[in-house]
């Protein structure tokens, strides 16, 4: 476990040395988060509520799911498919590691790192520039982390198995592409799940994207509350455990399959 952990320090010591590029990420983000509060301010036009969010819980909503997409965004599968591209994977493939479980521990180091120097200081400058609804209740901020933990688990298996997907391709940027847009769209990030018509909901219900960024800003907004947290949450987790099973059968094909490519 201790080379796990190293793992992490090393890919947080990367990210401090460019530290400077997400002080200028926090300032388009909150030139992103404040474009959508004052579209949604727009939209609300003096009603109450819409699909049962308040426009103080839509605007929080809105600041947490970009926020938090700093700590469970990365770019592991872009670095699968480079190393598979260029043959360096051979090399990584006898190390005394696990190389997925190192690619993990990597994009764990690079999501602390977000959040303790780019999801922590943008929040605060968005909740004194805009009129969020923080909620001060203890639960819902723990159930909060535990969800933006799920959120990094899953994003990151479907970049396993994105990354993995070169093995089979050998190039396959236009499937990141499609992986990026589609997890934007149907995570909950750009429109919340509930503002979806409803036969898309009762589809998007058997896909685990919604369990990436809508879940967990939900629940910080609390527009889910009571036992409706717990069920998202083991929504959550069962994703997490199901998605082992096909990145597993993935990792055993891709090896038999590897053609180092100019190495």
């Amino acid at each position: 476990m201790g080379k796990y952990l190293e793992m992490i320090r090393i890919r947080f010591l990367m990210m401090l040395a460019y530290r400077s590029n997400y002080y200028s990420g926090i300032v388009i983000y909150t030139i992103n988060i404040g474009a959508y509060y004052f579209l949604w301010n727009a939209i609300y036009g003096g009603k109450g509520s819409i699909q049962g969010l308040t426009v103080s819980q839509m605007t929080t909503y809105v600041a947490i799911a970009w926020m938090a997409r700093a700590f469970y965004f990365n770019n592991i599968d872009r670095e699968i498919a480079t190393e598979i591209r260029e043959g360096r994977v051979a090399v990584e493939l006898i190390r005394p590691y696990s190389y997925l479980g190192m690619k993990v521990m990597q994009g764990l180091g690079e999501g602390i790192f977000r959040f303790v120097f780019f999801s922590i200081p943008g929040m605060v400058i968005v909740a004194l520039l805009f009129a969020l609804k923080i909620t001060t209740n203890p639960a819902a901020w723990g159930y909060f982390f535990i969800s933006i933990l799920f959120s990094f688990i899953i994003n990151t298996q479907i970049n396993l198995m994105t990354g993995m997907m070169t093995f089979f391709l050998f190039n396959n940027d236009g499937l990141m592409y499609a992986k990026r847009v589609t997890i934007d769209l149907f995570s909950g990030l750009l429109l919340p799940i509930s503002f979806y018509p409803l036969w898309a909901q009762s589809v998007m219900q058997f896909f685990p994207f919604q369990a990436i960024s809508y879940i967990p800003s939900m629940i910080f907004s609390e527009g889910i509350q009571g036992a409706a947290v717990q069920r998202a949450l083991l929504f959550q987790a069962a994703w997490a455990v199901l998605l082992l099973i096909p990145i597993t059968l993935m990792w055993r094909t891709a090896r038999k399959r590897l053609v180092v490519q100019g190495g």
